[in-house]
């Protein structure tokens, strides 16, 4: 990761996953990449190579729209990539970064442990800062104080628990990517991708990739040891005013089977507690 230079990054990044045959040129000759060289981008792209090289480069930051689209063009980008390319170009206010510690809003607090179903809140990072108890009961990735890029990355856990992790991960890092945007001088933004960057050669070919998702709601796999395998919907609500705070809420389809197990693991969350209230009286 340059710093600032997310867009020349970004650029580089997918112009080397596209080969020639895909934008219409002959394949023949010796490369030293797969992908297209700058000035293939350019010709096709209708710039001159050496303007195109000022932007790789981040000599020059803020293409035309015109531009813009011509580059998204040249190198397959689907709607999400081409607005987050879009996105770079423009001229971004530097970011005011806070000393303070980050906090659960009190209100939202006081709402996790009267939901009746699995939910907690991240914040941009993914560090999980608060959490009811039937979320924790469901997988320990939910767990307060995790953080929960690096567990789906470097916890043996997360496959027991999360058996589509391979099919779901690229999506995780995709929309890591595309929240960051440039904001890609961030302290512990670059702290966390070097340390996921040591640890996981899988996360390294991934964040390399550039890809963009801008997520959503969707929906993801849960295998419980005590109740079984559920299939639930994924939440993700922002919390006005929490500077990238997300409540992320677990639900199951009414009368679906994972509804009757998610009932089933509050039960035994409930249970859990009490038994744990009677070792532990006030």
């Amino acid at each position: 990761m340059s710093k600032n230079n997310a867009l020349g990054d970004f650029l580089r990044a997918r112009r080397e996953l596209v080969t020639p045959a895909e934008a219409g040129l002959p394949g023949g000759g010796l490369r030293r990449v797969p992908g297209l060289r700058r000035e293939e981008v350019a010709m096709l792209a209708g710039i001159s190579a050496e303007y195109y090289l000022r932007l790789e480069q981040g000599r020059d930051r803020t293409p035309s729209a015109q531009v813009v689209e011509a580059l998204a063009r040249v190198l397959k980008l689907d709607a999400e990539g081409a607005g987050y390319l879009a996105d770079l170009a423009r001229p971004q206010p530097r970011r005011t970064r806070g000393r303070s510690v980050e906090q659960v809003p009190a209100g939202i607090a006081m709402l996790l442990p009267t939901l009746n179903v699995p939910a907690f809140v991240v914040n941009r990072y993914r560090d999980v800062l608060a959490a009811n108890t039937l979320a924790i009961s469901l997988s320990p990735l939910m767990q307060p104080g995790t953080n929960r890029l690096v567990a789906l990355f470097t916890d043996p856990q997360a496959r027991t628990y999360h058996p589509d992790l391979d099919a779901d991960i690229g999506n995780v890092v995709a929309q890591l990517r595309a929240e960051m945007g440039a904001d890609t001088d961030d302290p512990r933004l670059q702290s966390l991708i070097g340390e996921l960057s040591l640890k996981s050669e899988q996360f390294r070919k991934l964040w390399a990739r550039h890809d963009i998702h801008r997520g959503g709601n969707d929906t993801g796999v849960i295998r419980h040891p005590q109740v079984g395998e559920m299939s639930l919907r994924r939440e993700k609500l922002a919390i006005i005013g929490g500077d990238g705070l997300q409540m992320v809420v677990y639900h199951a389809e009414p009368g679906s089977p994972a509804a009757d197990r998610l009932v089933l693991l509050a039960t035994l969350a409930a249970s859990a507690e009490d038994r744990d209230a009677e070792h532990h009286p006030q």
